[in-house]
């Protein structure tokens, strides 16, 4: 082949390469919609906690999924609500702020409980915000289609969305036409993130999410939800194990009690449960110790709001 040969040959085979896709969509929706579910479920891998306790997500969370020639980072953020505290405030002030960071928004929407309370006054928030939207039905094997239609039309009579998708973040059913659209949809452009990157939550802070899941499936029913987890030292060891050293801090002694159990035994079981994941996730053994610290009004304090990555409300 000749040097001009193979030169066409070059420029026919870089014109085959498709381009490549890159943005920010930003998942917002009513507390206990699913929305860490689904990011899970979108991204293939564990990068944001599950719990029934609402309000499990405090800080925008950033999970990174390639589908295709694309590369989408999905924005995990605080449920939104009626605020009643600074925590709720700084919550929900960080939520609206990463939609309209986004290049698209997700409004996630629990078909069972449908558009009341909460999800209507997102929609109504959601008028004021310019980027694009799709609507995303969770939860469609537990609700009637002709119901799941019903709410649909309702809902796209408050808001224009590009699209409407009915899914299962539990099961996965209708994800996958979920991923093929943003796919197309977002902007061209490079990848923000190396390929194997499956988000940009530094592992120290991972770690300590990790654990204050496994306490809240433990303790949801009895110990407030702004119970914190930090994680204090990270120790690796020349025998290729990891030791964390971890603080659950609580407002009241009271609520230290309920924390450590009985004995220790509550404490030992979140301890337990905490350690085989993150062995899990860093493929490497883990020796995991857990101390609970009562830090009063900790919910008053701007360097714990710093911490989690939420801006103090005056």
């Amino acid at each position: 082949m000749t040097n001009q040969e193979d030169m066409a040959a070059g420029e026919g085979a870089a014109e085959n390469i498709s381009p490549t896709h890159s943005g920010f969509v930003a998942l917002i929706g009513p507390t206990n919609a699913g929305k860490s579910t689904l990011v899970n479920r979108l991204v293939g891998a564990k990068v944001s906690i599950v719990s029934h306790k609402v309000q499990t997500t405090r800080a925008i969370v950033r999970g990174i999924a390639i589908h295709d020639n694309a590369q989408i980072v999905f924005m995990d953020t605080p449920g939104i609500f009626k605020p009643r505290r600074r925590l709720d405030r700084a919550m929900v002030t960080t939520a609206w702020g990463g939609a309209k960071d986004a290049d698209l928004i997700m409004l996630l929407i629990d078909s069972e409980r449908g558009i009341r309370g909460d999800a209507e006054a997102i929609l109504e928030g959601l008028k004021e915000v310019s980027q694009p939207k799709i609507l995303v039905l969770n939860k469609i094997d537990r609700v009637r289609r002709e119901d799941l239609l019903a709410l649909a039309a309702a809902a796209n009579e408050k808001i224009a969305f590009e699209q409407t998708f009915m899914i299962s973040a539990e099961n996965g059913s209708g994800c996958d036409d979920v991923m093929d659209y943003l796919a197309k949809t977002l902007p061209e452009g490079p990848w923000y993130y190396p390929e194997d990157q499956i988000s940009d939550l530094p592992m120290r802070q991972l770690a300590a999410e990790i654990t204050r899941e496994k306490l809240f499936l433990r303790l949801h029913q009895e110990l407030p939800y702004s119970s914190h987890v930090e994680t204090e030292k990270w120790e690796e060891r020349k025998d290729g194990s990891v030791r964390i050293e971890q603080v659950i801090y609580v407002e009241r002694e009271s609520q230290k009690k309920i924390a450590l159990g009985k004995s220790g035994e509550t404490i030992k079981a979140i301890s337990t449960a905490s350690r085989k994941e993150l062995s899990e996730i860093l493929e490497q053994p883990v020796h995991l110790f857990l101390f609970v610290k009562v830090r009063e009004n900790w919910g008053d304090d701007p360097e714990r709001f710093r911490e989690m990555g939420l801006e103090f409300p005056r």
